[in-house]
């Protein structure tokens, strides 16, 4: 893997207080999800106060932060860059003070309508502090609280504005609004823990915080809680076809969690039997790359009868590959993250199984690890179509020329790679992956189609370039 991952969202409203630390605790569970900012902001009355920066949330945040943190209602955010480059600035929660009185917004997607919105508001008078999208969504939903009659109605108004991937949790004075896309690009849960609600981008951050899964909201759906409990409005529900991200079963989530229905470890290990009734092969062992690849290896070696194998060992306390700001660190890291248990793998043909190929870099080097190692043979399996197309919805793909497999046919890629052979699982069985899907998931990088309008310009950094830059783009 080489690109950039998605955010987490986490909230919670509870009269009894200490929201800052359930926050904490669910954020770290979300971690696998961003690891470049995290923040938390909270509400004690009309007092609103927050804490947010750059690192890890065991770095950003220590117990005389979260003891300066007091109130009822919280909301905390990780984040990886897609929109909005990470910088401090960036980082979320974004908080903001006007007439009608303190609003948090913590978000997870990516608009595709950023450019148009921001121009539109920049015309009205706004002046906008940060590169990130999640500001123009706060600033459309302060701009319709002035005139709507609370905030859960500003939001119900802001919606139908917002185009492209989002998962909201937007904190007032009192109350938390949770809303979800109208496609459900995003995940997002409801739950509860005695007198809390809790809303989530997964729920294993539930689980980590001792609350109890509610239920999935429902794509257009917003949810209000407050102190007399939790109110739906459904009115923005199935206007469109439901489009949850296929990635999230295939790297995206932890294997513990359950999105909308649906296992996420059981979807891996489907993924992985699929692989290995597309591509069967003689081999004598079948090894996954840690983590998002070690689901799909069992699945694979169940469906072949082909032995699983723990054919690596990894660091622990090295964060994800492909979430190093440069590609020369990516590359550094592979070595300090993976090492190949020799005695598994030295004279085996071996399958290996990994989530995706992006730039073929990374996998590449982590082949070597494995020739290192003594594999006499190795083919490797993808637990995902190749990537071929730009990703609009938070996914940081925003440049198809640089996607091996938009460049290379799949013999190709094997031998860039140095593998004995090479299977990617089909658009026809990703589909397939989970149980309830309803009306699909959005497979738009693999060359489904998108669901929605695209930008014209196409790239997220186009609120950081430099004017020069931006003069080549149009030349």
């Amino acid at each position: 893997m080489s690109i950039h991952e998605e955010c987490g969202v986490f909230g919670v409203y509870d009269p009894k207080g200490d929201c800052a630390r359930t926050t904490y605790y669910g954020l770290y569970a979300l971690q696998h999800r961003g690891q470049e900012s995290a923040g938390i902001a909270v509400t004690n009355d009309r007092e609103l106060s927050y804490h947010k920066d750059i690192g890890l949330v065991g770095e950003v945040f220590d117990e005389a932060k979260l003891d300066e943190l007091n109130g009822t209602c919280a909301v905390g955010h990780v984040r990886y860059a897609t929109t909005g480059a990470g910088q401090r600035e960036n980082a979320q929660p974004m908080t903001l003070k006007y007439v009608k009185g303190t609003l948090a917004v913590v978000h997870n997607g990516n608009l595709v309508n950023t450019e148009e919105l921001r121009t539109h508001f920049e015309y009205q008078g706004a002046i906008f502090q940060t590169t990130s999208d999640t500001e123009v969504i706060s600033y459309a939903i302060a701009h319709e609280r002035l005139t709507a009659p609370s905030v859960e109605e500003a939001v119900s108004r802001a919606l139908p504005m917002l185009k492209g991937a989002f998962s909201l949790i937007v904190m007032s004075p009192r109350k938390l609004v949770a809303a979800r896309d109208p496609w459900g690009f995003r995940p997002l849960c409801i739950g509860r823990k005695d007198d809390a609600i809790l809303f989530a981008s997964e729920s294993c951050a539930l689980d980590a915080v001792g609350a109890r899964f509610e239920r999935d909201i429902r794509p257009g759906e917003i949810v209000v809680a407050d102190r007399s409990g939790v109110k739906s409005d459904t009115r923005h529900c199935n206007k469109v076809p439901k489009r949850l991200c296929v990635f999230e079963f295939i790297y995206f989530a932890r294997p513990d969690s359950v999105i909308d229905g649906s296992s996420v470890h059981v979807a891996r290990q489907r993924a992985g039997a699929f692989l290995a009734l597309e591509h069967p092969v003689q081999a004598d062992i079948v090894v996954g790359v840690p983590d998002s690849g070690l689901d799909a290896a069992l699945g694979y070696a169940r469906q072949s009868g082909i032995p699983y194998g723990m054919g690596f060992i990894k660091n622990k306390y090295i964060g994800r590959t492909f979430i190093s700001p440069t590609q020369s660190m990516r590359e550094n890291e592979v070595n300090i993250k993976l090492n190949p248990i020799r005695s598994v793998v030295e004279g085996k043909r071996v399958v290996l199984i990994d989530d995706s190929i992006v730039r073929g870099t990374t996998c590449r080097r982590t082949i070597d690890l494995l020739r290192r190692a003594g594999a006499k043979e190795i083919h490797m399996r993808v637990s995902a179509p190749p990537f071929v197309a730009a990703c609009y919805y938070g996914t940081d793909i925003d440049d198809p020329s640089k996607l091996i497999a938009n460049n290379h046919s799949v013999e190709e890629i094997a031998k860039i790679i140095g593998v004995d052979s090479l299977g990617y699982l089909s658009l026809q069985d990703v589909v397939k992956l989970a149980d309830n899907t309803e009306d699909g998931f959005c497979t738009a990088c693999f060359g489904g189609g998108y669901p929605t309008s695209v930008p014209k310009d196409g790239g997220k950094d186009r609120f950081e370039c430099k004017i020069s830059e931006k003069e080549k783009q149009h030349a």
